[in-house]
């Protein structure tokens, strides 16, 4: 990963308008805010813009309004939940470009901050239009982008601002990219990935930049059984994408031919029915019925897996084992998540974690706040791994 620019390159900035790119699509029931992490996120980069005496500008996106103004999308809920959070005055106008917007940031106090009305009320924004990236870049002497969750995207508000503005990686961001470097850029070997979840067509391109990158990969979730079956093993009603065999034999040839050491499940947890507490078996590969479905890892496997966490250095997980949404079959994700927090906590582990499922199922484990670092980030996580270039983070490089 190429140098970025920090807030510090940004020089002095009292009286400077700051435009922050911030992360407010958070979830909402009757109005009321249910999850706050994205709002907490950015917290210590508009803390640090004001108390540098800055006017901190904050725009966001909420939804998907498609270009359209949808009243039930505007961002102006969360200007208290802001202000809550942050401790400093928020106001709110109900656009994100134009006179009226300027005029209002002229009149701000130095240490204040403006909430902006949802960018992608904008037919511009998700285009990347130059001339709505101009409107928003009238807004302020200087850009932070603390979004890595939206930094996959090339929308105005997270790309095409920084070409017109001085530009620099907020607090987050910047935490996000030293963590995401020192897991996959620039590791302490040997490096161990987990990937689960339900389906490898979604996470091909992950699975085949990570066997020629790390040492250990796991397979985890319902991925694992399209590689049983591509390996001859019957898999009975087990979710899997037949399909996939000859893409799954390629990637273990791959794997084979790189040195990166491919873990599937050596016994399962099976039963009949998905469903709470269903009746359920643990089986060799070779046992499973065919009326049965496998819907997590098994014992021994997991003791396994563990044994070779102890072996590595530094950890990328993205997805879980095992249906980790009901008992019992979670046993064998909150097992494997708390090895690994145990080896981070003791010192021997670098953890990096990320993924909507990935997050819920560290904090099912409650062992979130023991890994080296958690990503909230999804599809933008994703491409990382994938090891796509990401727009918003290349516009910051020095």
């Amino acid at each position: 990963m190429a140098a970025f620019k920090n807030i510090e390159s940004l020089g002095a900035l009292d009286g400077k308008r700051v435009l922050v790119r911030a992360d407010l699509n958070v979830p909402m029931k009757d109005g009321e805010v249910t999850d706050d992490t994205r709002i907490r996120s950015v917290t210590p980069t508009i803390q640090a813009l004001a108390e540098k005496g800055a006017r901190v500008i904050v725009m966001s996106h909420f939804g998907r309004p498609k270009g359209q103004v949808v009243p039930d999308m505007s961002l102006e809920v969360l200007g208290q939940p802001l202000a809550n959070i942050t401790k400093l005055p928020v106001a709110f106008i109900n656009e994100c470009i134009g006179d009226d917007v300027v005029e209002t940031i002229d009149a701000m106090e130095n240490g204040s901050v403006l909430l902006l009305e949802n960018v992608r009320f904008h037919a511009g924004e998700e285009k990347n239009d130059p001339e709505f990236a101009r409107a928003l870049a009238a807004n302020g002497d200087a850009y932070v982008n603390d979004a890595f969750s939206c930094c996959h995207r090339a929308h105005a508000s997270t790309e095409g601002v920084a070409h017109l503005l001085p530009s620099a990686a907020g607090l987050a961001l910047e935490a996000e990219l030293v963590a995401l470097e020192n897991a996959l850029g620039n590791p302490q070997r040997p490096v161990a990935a987990v990937v689960g979840g339900a389906k490898v067509s979604t996470k091909l391109d992950v699975l085949t930049n990570l066997v020629a990158k790390v040492d250990h990969l796991i397979i985890g979730g319902g991925m694992a059984n399209t590689f049983l079956a591509a390996q001859g093993v019957d898999v009975g009603k087990s979710l899997c994408e037949h399909d996939l065999a000859d893409t799954a034999r390629d990637i273990l040839s791959r794997a084979e031919a790189a040195g990166c050491k491919m873990h599937l499940p050596t016994d399962v947890v099976v039963a009949r029915e998905f469903a709470a507490n269903a009746e359920n078996r643990t089986c060799g590969l070779d046992d499973v019925q065919g009326d049965e479905m496998i819907l997590d890892v098994g014992a021994d496997s997991v003791a396994a897996l563990s044994a070779a966490l102890k072996e590595c250095k530094t950890l990328i997980w993205n997805g879980p084992m095992g249906a980790f949404e009901i008992e019992p079959f979670d046993k064998a994700t909150v097992a494997l998540a708390r090895a690994a927090a145990e080896l981070t906590e003791a010192g021997s582990l670098l953890s990096v974690a990320g993924g909507g499922d990935t997050v819920a199922a560290l904090n099912h484990a409650g062992v979130a706040d023991k890994f080296t670092h958690i990503s909230t980030a999804g599809g933008a996580f994703l491409e990382w791994m994938e090891g796509k270039e990401l727009p918003g983070v290349k516009v910051l490089e020095v």
